[in-house]
């Protein structure tokens, strides 16, 4: 997958996540100022949101997808948190209520975290997001 289909898709998954937490009628501060560095981390502008076909006040989180999708999703979060190097605790919390609203266990964010803060060590040297998506699946079901 080349960088900028990742980078889109990276985004899709954020206004999701968006969506998630606005969706309450009450967001709490912390989380907003944690879905707001994301949404700076990410460089999102107006043509962004006119490209995802996004309209804010009708936003709504959505939880369709098989697995590898749902899984791919939480894979996108916690890559975003992992951009700056700088994991905070609210960001694990977001990305949990996330992982947990997708059906998932909260183990599957520290998991994830793992693979992709050892990815810089492994062998290989490009990358297939999905198929390192559906290799975890296999291993965090097996």
């Amino acid at each position: 997958m080349k960088n900028t289909e990742h980078l889109v898709s990276v985004k899709r998954s954020y206004f999701n996540i968006l969506a998630l937490f606005l969706g309450d009628e009450k967001i709490e501060t912390r989380f907003l100022r944690c879905l707001l560095k994301w949404g700076f981390q990410l460089h999102l502008n107006p043509e962004d949101l006119k490209h995802a076909d996004v309209d804010i006040s009708n936003l709504k989180f959505n939880s369709v997808g098989d697995k590898v999708e749902k899984l791919e999703s939480i894979y996108h979060l916690v890559y975003m948190i992992y951009l700056d190097e700088v994991v905070e605790d609210v960001e694990l919390e977001v990305a949990t209520i996330y992982a947990q609203e997708l059906g998932f266990k909260p183990t599957v964010v520290s998991e994830l975290f793992k693979s992709i803060a050892t990815e810089p060590y492994d062998e290989t040297s490009t990358r297939n997001v999905r198929q390192e998506v559906m290799d975890f699946l296999k291993l965090y079901e097996g």
